[in-house]
C-alpha cells in the first residue's frame, strides 16, 4: 500500500526555534572546548550539527583531531542543555504545518520520516515541544552521515527495516528551506519541494531548481496534491 516517502527538514521548514538553539550551542562549546569560536555568527541554515561544531572550532584555531578527541563529550553537553532549556514557547510551528501533517498521517499510502541535520537527540526534542513527533516514526540525522547527501540512502534504509517496502527514487520527496535539501534530493533523484519559510528567499531557492517552491506550505491542498501524485514533472 506504501507509495510515498515524505522526508521533511526540521528547522526552517517544520518549525522554528528563535535564539535558543544559537545560545544552547554557544554555551556548550564553550565548556567543552574552552571557546565558542564562530558559533555567535556562523550561517547554520541546512548545515549538519556535526559540522558546524568543526566549522565553529577551526575557526578558533583547533586541529581536526583536537575537535574530533572532544566531539562526543561536546555533541552529548549540546543535547543535554537542549533538552534541559528550550520550552515550547521557544517553538513556533511554521504555518499550515500541523494541518498538513494531520492530513499527510491520513493517507495509508504515504510514509512520514525526517531529513534534518540535527542530532537526533536534539531533534526529537524540538518536536516533542509542539508535540508533533508523534507523526515521524523514523529520521536520518546529523547522527547518521558526515554530509546531508548521506541521508537519503539512511532513510530509505531505515523505512524498508520498518516497513519491507524498498522505496524508489521515484517515491521519495524532500521538503525544505534551503539549497541543501535540494542538492541532496537530486543526489539521489527524490523529488524536491522547497519552501521559503527559513532564511532563503523564493529567488535564491529558485537559482536551485528544485522541483516545486512554494513560499510557505500553508495552502494544505495543494500541497497535498503535489506530494500525491505519481511522478516528478
Amino acid at each position: 500500500m506504501l507509495k510515498k516517502l515524505v522526508l521533511f527538514d526540521i528547522d526552517g521548514t517544520l518549525l522554528t526555534m528563535g535564539a535558543i538553539n544559537r545560545s544552547v550551542l554557544v554555551d556548550a562549546l564553550q565548556e567543552v572546548y574552552g571557546t565558542p569560536g564562530s558559533a555567535n555568527t556562523c550561517n547554520f541554515a541546512g548545515k549538519m550539527d556535526s559540522n558546524i561544531i568543526y566549522e565553529t572550532m577551526q575557526s578558533a584555531g583547533l586541529s581536526n583531531a583536537e575537535i574530533a578527541e572532544k566531539f562526543e563529550h561536546a555533541k552529548n553537553t549540546y543535547i543535554e542543555m537542549f533538552r534541559t532549556h528550550a520550552k515550547e514557547s521557544d517553538v513556533e510551528l511554521m504555518e499550515g504545518i500541523r494541518e498538513l501533517l494531520d492530513k499527510l498521517s491520513g493517507y495509508p499510502e504515504v510514509m512520514l520520516g525526517l531529513l534534518t541535520g540535527n542530532f537526533e537527540g536534539s531533534g526529537r526534542h524540538k518536536l516533542r515541544l509542539p508535540e508533533i513527533n508523534h507523526y515521524f516514526a523514523f529520521g536520518a540525522f546529523a547522527d547518521d552521515g558526515c554530509h546531508r547527501n548521506d541521508l537519503p540512502p539512511v532513510a530509505v534504509r531505515k523505512a524498508y527495516q520498518l516497513t519491507g517496502r524498498q522505496f524508489s527514487e521515484q517515491e521519495i520527496i524532500i521538503i525544505g528551506d534551503t539549497e541543501h535539501d535540494i542538492v541532496c534530493a537530486r543526489a539521489v533523484n527524490a523529488k524536491s519541494i522547497a519552501v521559503a519559510t527559513g532564511t532563503y528567499s523564493t529567488e535564491e531557492l529558485q537559482k536551485h531548481h528544485p522541483h516545486v517552491l512554494y513560499e510557505n506550505l500553508s495552502r494544505t491542498d495543494v500541497v497535498l496534491n503535489e506530494i500525491l501524485q505519481s511522478s516528478i514533472n
